[in-house]
């Protein structure tokens, strides 16, 4: 996967996410929103605080993204193609699984969200120390910490990350994803009421949870892992240019044989 294929992977999964997104932080964003309105803040700083929480997110993202590559890397070349398609299994399913807890349809994949908590409740507590409506600095390193709250959609990322091919390419994916989630979260914390009232209505969540799910049988497909019907599949695309059989004018010819 190329650096930009990387980039526009990431996008898409956090666009069609991003439901899910102001559903696990729409509430922090909007909690932020509040503490600088009540401080009366300009406009711009505000807008410049929900970027530069955004910023930080992305950066965690990133960061995980590279590691994330980086172990896809050691498995393809521990494991060969098996741990490659292993990967990408495991991508694809987590991301059906999670447009299907989207959709309200299967929530399997809070059980996974509970055991990032795990991290999460390390983290937590030094949060506390960067309060809302504090330094743009302050609200730079907040995001940063508040890019590890446990979270399916970022988990189904990293597992398509890890099937990047590189580090390089993990972490490209995880920025992109980050940046196709962050007009939701930033409308979420700037306008929480209205956007975070549609995007969290049932209708919205089944179209969301649908495109998601899509999303997750086209990995599958793309991949090799499901073949829909009447897809010419790579070896039969092998067969059909076979080598030609050689003729009778290639055959090596006897030498005459002396009189």
């Amino acid at each position: 996967m190329t650096v930009i294929g990387a980039l526009a992977a990431g996008f898409a999964v956090g666009i069609v996410g991003s439901v899910h997104c102001v559903g696990m932080c729409g509430g922090i964003a909007g909690a932020l929103a509040m503490s600088v309105t009540a401080q009366r803040r300009e406009s711009a700083t505000e807008l410049a605080r929900h970027l530069l929480y955004g910023l930080g997110r992305v950066s965690s993202y990133a960061l995980a993204g590279t590691v994330a590559g980086a172990f896809g890397l050691a498995a393809a070349a521990v494991l060969g193609p098996a741990g490659t398609s292993l990967l990408r299994a495991l991508a694809a399913a987590l991301i059906v699984a999670l447009g299907l807890y989207l959709g309200g349809w299967w929530s399997g994949l809070a059980a996974i969200e509970r055991a990032g908590a795990v991290l999460w409740r390390r983290i937590a507590p030094v949060t506390r120390v960067f309060r809302p409506g504090g330094s743009l600095r302050g609200a730079f390193v907040l995001g940063i910490l508040w890019g590890w709250l446990p979270c399916g959609l970022v988990y189904s990322a990293l597992a398509l990350a890890a099937t990047s091919g590189d580090a390089a390419g993990g972490a490209a994916l995880m920025i992109g994803f980050g940046i196709g989630t962050l007009p939701a979260v930033l409308g979420a914390g700037l306008a929480a009421a209205r956007i975070g009232a549609f995007l969290r209505a049932s209708a919205s969540r089944r179209i969301a949870g649908t495109l998601v799910v899509a999303l997750g049988v086209w990995t599958m497909v793309g991949s090799g892992l499901l073949s829909l019907p009447g897809a010419a599949s790579p070896h039969d695309h092998c067969a059909g240019h076979s080598a030609p059989a050689a003729s009778s004018q290639d055959a090596p010819q006897a030498a005459p044989q002396g009189e």
